[in-house]
């Protein structure tokens, strides 16, 4: 099986943004995209993309899974970075028309079609350091995964970085490429020394999130994360597993905690602690590395309500148990 994210499918929806106008989308090859070596976004980083993912059903329908809610953050992320502003309309269409045309290549459960919208500025001008781009490029692109357990629930270990941030505070909420390379090195560091899969970063003690994925902690009945603000990404899975542990009658407490909190409460028997995100969905937590001590979370295995939230999460995109929040949009 090809890594996570590596197979494309050979067309993609691309639409373009000039003369204050956007293009009608259009179905083009996915191989490649023509930009000048000055392009805003090379220099600049007038960047965000999305990830959201179509399921296969039983009935073989194909499903998109909270399409509007990723859809809405990056018009979001379009804004904070100043790059042109679309309608959702629009990037629903280009999502959906892909999708209905490689619809027999989006895979049975566990796997599906991982669907990444980008946006990007193209405007020729190095020397709009401090003006946005007039240009741009909205392109979706499908890539068919597998099962991201497919080598079984190996729980991961967190470094906690309470000097740095993941990025700088007010552009958390934004998902840009970005972020994801200012978290690069300390995630590469944390692997090199301690053996870490993830850091988590807790600037000044805050307890926010990894490089690629909000942090969830779990104590008996309770979920404890951060409240959202604009240091880190607010997570659509964040979202979709917390209101899926109201519904199961559970107490979801997002409210600060601190690192002293944390490694407090990952000391007691039943405490739980994953990773949420679109790829994994509820990936446990089994390690916590702080100051060069190694804290097991609980037991160090995957926790029986982490993986009852990942199922009850699954069943409801695989079409196999209700889905009274209207999250799915038939393609």
């Amino acid at each position: 099986m090809a890594a996570f994210g590596t197979v494309f499918m050979p067309q993609m929806t691309l639409a373009t943004f000039e003369d204050s106008n956007w293009s009608a989308p259009e179905l083009v090859s996915s191989d490649t995209i023509q930009l000048h070596p000055g392009a805003h976004v090379l220099h600049y980083a007038s960047t965000c993309f999305e990830g959201l993912k179509a399921f296969r059903h039983e009935d073989g329908s194909i499903n998109l899974f909270r399409m509007d809610r990723n859809i809405k953050r990056m018009q979001q992320s379009s804004k904070l970075l100043s790059l042109p502003d679309f309608d959702a309309s629009l990037l629903q269409k280009m999502i959906t028309d892909v999708v209905k045309h490689f619809a027999d290549e989006v895979p049975k459960p566990p796997g599906s079609m991982y669907i990444r919208p980008t946006h990007i500025g193209t405007e020729a001008a190095i020397g709009k350091a401090a003006s946005p781009t007039s240009s741009s490029l909205l392109y979706v692109l499908l890539s068919p995964v597998g099962d991201y357990f497919s080598g079984g629930d190996k729980t991961l270990r967190l470094l906690l970085e309470e000097n740095g941030s993941r990025c700088a505070a007010h552009m958390g909420m934004v998902k840009s490429g970005g972020n994801y390379a200012s978290a690069l090195q300390p995630i590469l560091q944390a692997r090199a020394s301690v053996n870490a899969d993830q850091v988590l970063f807790c600037p000044n003690g805050d307890v926010q999130e990894t490089g690629a994925a909000n942090f969830l902690l779990i104590d008996g009945n309770e979920i404890i994360t951060k409240a959202l603000d604009s240091s880190f990404l607010h997570g659509v899975t964040r979202d979709s597993i917390l209101t899926i542990a109201r519904d199961m009658g559970m107490t979801v407490s997002e409210r600060e905690l601190s690192v002293e909190e944390l490694l407090e409460r990952a000391a007691k028997p039943n405490t739980e602690a994953a990773l949420s995100g679109t790829a994994a969905v509820l990936a446990p937590v089994g390690t916590l590395i702080h100051n060069g001590k190694e804290c097991s979370v609980g037991d160090g295995t995957a926790g029986e309500t982490t993986l009852k939230l990942r199922k009850a999460l699954n069943d409801i995109q695989w079409g196999k148990a209700e889905d009274k929040h209207g999250w799915l949009t038939q393609a």
